[in-house]
């Protein structure tokens, strides 16, 4: 991949020279060529910036408010809109797993988990794991007052059958219920909602829940895929944290150290890892963040490089 793109970057250098003396009609000729390959360039640029092994795989997204009630449920449902926004703009589908409506915010939640699947769903996604920031005068606040909401954003790889993670029945209890999530009134008439326990009562226990369709069995199937992504991640977060530990370095993402802030009464959104910064706020919000997503992850790639 290095020699390709050594190989196009001669190309432009040699293009560019050429430009420099041709003629008007050369001239068209030679920057077309030359988009072709920057195009070219660009593409295969982006590739060098993948480098996990579970790229390739789906992306389980789970979204939390922060402390603040009504106010960081809605910015909750807000997120939740904007991955889903993204992920059609990008071609992708969307599952939705589980969701838990907030009363007092029309389209805020207190909880959502859905799978992302496309192309490269997790390598996109993972960018966006970390604490979220809004600041915006109040649509709740009769004093139209300024506040501050956190929300979390958890992403994590659906782990197929291929990935070797190990279960014992002993430690999981399956519980069904009637559901009461956003499927609509056919959903609630059978107890088709599942929630999965697993370890009960541990201090590492684990929920699971999913109420996505009206069957019991597919979304029993669903909710143990999730836990067995959970458990996991789990595994891989403690690899990392005894490597992070044995190199002294302090990376670990706290509640409030948020990794991009929305500040909407002055337009503008800045990520606080790569320093990009936008003034389209509707825009973001609407799913146009992949911008965002290419930035953080060159910002990934240049941490990986540093060390």
């Amino acid at each position: 991949m290095l020699d390709g793109y050594n190989r196009l970057e001669g190309d432009i250098t040699g293009l560019d020279e050429l430009l420099e003396g041709a003629s008007e009609e050369e001239r068209l000729e030679l920057e077309g060529e030359r988009e072709t390959i920057q195009h070219d360039l660009d593409a295969l640029y982006r590739e060098t910036l993948f480098s996990g092994r579970h790229d390739e795989r789906a992306a389980i997204v789970t979204i939390k408010p922060g402390a603040g009630g009504t106010e960081s449920s809605d910015w909750a449902g807000m997120l939740w809109r904007m991955y889903r926004r993204y992920a059609e703009r990008q071609g992708m589908t969307v599952e939705l797993l589980d969701a838990a409506p907030n009363d007092s915010a029309p389209n805020g939640i207190d909880y959502a988990q859905m799978i992302v699947r496309g192309e490269r769903a997790f390598g996109l996604m993972q960018v966006e794991s970390g604490v979220h920031r809004l600041v915006r005068v109040s649509p709740f606040d009769a004093q139209n007052r300024r506040h501050t909401s956190f929300a979390a954003v958890e992403v994590m790889p659906e782990i197929d059958d291929d990935v070797n993670v190990v279960i014992d029945p002993k430690d999981v209890r399956v519980d069904v219920y009637r559901s009461s999530g956003p499927g609509g009134q056919s959903v609630n008439t059978t107890d088709s909602a599942v929630r999965v326990v697993y370890k009960p009562g541990a201090p590492n226990e684990i929920i699971v829940t999913c109420q996505d369709g009206k069957s019991q069995i597919k979304n029993r199937e669903k909710a143990m895929t999730v836990l067995k992504s959970r458990l996991f991640e789990r595994e891989e977060r403690r690899r990392r944290d005894e490597q992070t530990a044995a190199r002294g370095d302090q990376k670990a993402i706290e509640w409030g150290s948020q990794i991009r802030s929305y500040v909407l009464d002055k337009q503008y959104i800045k990520d606080h890892r790569s320093g990009d910064m936008r003034h389209d706020p509707d825009n973001v919000l609407d799913g146009d963040i992949e911008g965002l997503v290419w930035s953080g992850l060159e910002w990934k790639a240049q941490q990986r490089a540093a060390k």
